[in-house]
């Protein structure tokens, strides 16, 4: 039997911390429009911090051989992170926002990870900009509708990836990139653990905002 790309090898050992994601209480509410923009502001804070530390931290990675070549660009979102945030909450955007814990714990992770273990970085990369060329999409949609956002907007620039022209196309030549990963067998399971671990950093972001936004029934 041939082995799997290890992408398909990523993607199936996370699917089950995936799907605990899309099934997270606060998210679903908040896709469902039954929040108002105070709480997708609060996320998109939290989202601000994690950010802020993979792309920091990408500045360490550029000429690894390992992480180097995932550090595209045209994936950035801090920028529109910042736009985003002065739309919502003003000029004074910078002195209003605050990490959750779990934010804390998640952009710690990060910082570590791209200290000591580039490809332990790739996993935080992976998990988070391929999530947002594709279910991000979905939350632009529902935010732009819901809250009368302007289409493609700030207010939701980081969901914009305008130096991508063809989001299937970007999303095969990164799994592309991730099954060449030069690393051996024993650190491709690191790497599928640590995809985990972003994953279930990411959720427990979720059930923070949830304490500060509880469901409805």
């Amino acid at each position: 039997m041939s082995t799997p790309p290890f992408s398909s090898v990523i993607r199936t050992a996370s699917q089950d911390r995936h799907t605990e994601a899309e099934q997270a209480p606060f998210l679903n509410d908040l896709l469902g429009g039954r929040f108002g923009m105070g709480a997708f502001t609060r996320y998109t804070e939290q989202l601000f911090f994690v950010y802020r530390a993979l792309e920091d931290s990408a500045t360490l990675l550029e000429a690894d051989p390992i992480a180097g070549p995932f550090l595209r660009p045209e994936l950035r979102r801090v920028a529109g992170l910042e736009r985003d945030l002065r739309h919502l909450l003003g000029e004074d955007w910078r002195d209003r926002v605050a990490p959750l814990p779990a934010t804390e714990r998640y952009a710690a992770r990060v910082r570590e990870v791209a200290a000591s273990w580039p490809a332990g970085y790739v996993a935080h990369h992976y998990t988070r900009y391929l999530g947002d060329l594709s279910g991000g999409q979905v939350i632009r949609r529902i935010a732009e509708r819901t809250w009368g956002l302007e289409s493609k907007g700030d207010g939701v620039r980081f969901y914009v990836f305008e130096g991508i022209d063809n989001p299937a196309a970007f999303k095969r030549e990164y799994r592309a990139r991730l099954d060449a990963l030069p690393v051996d067998e024993l650190e491709k399971r690191r790497v599928v653990e640590e995809c985990r671990s972003a994953f279930a950093l990411n959720n427990a972001v979720f059930t923070d905002l949830g304490t500060l936004f509880p469901a409805t029934a």
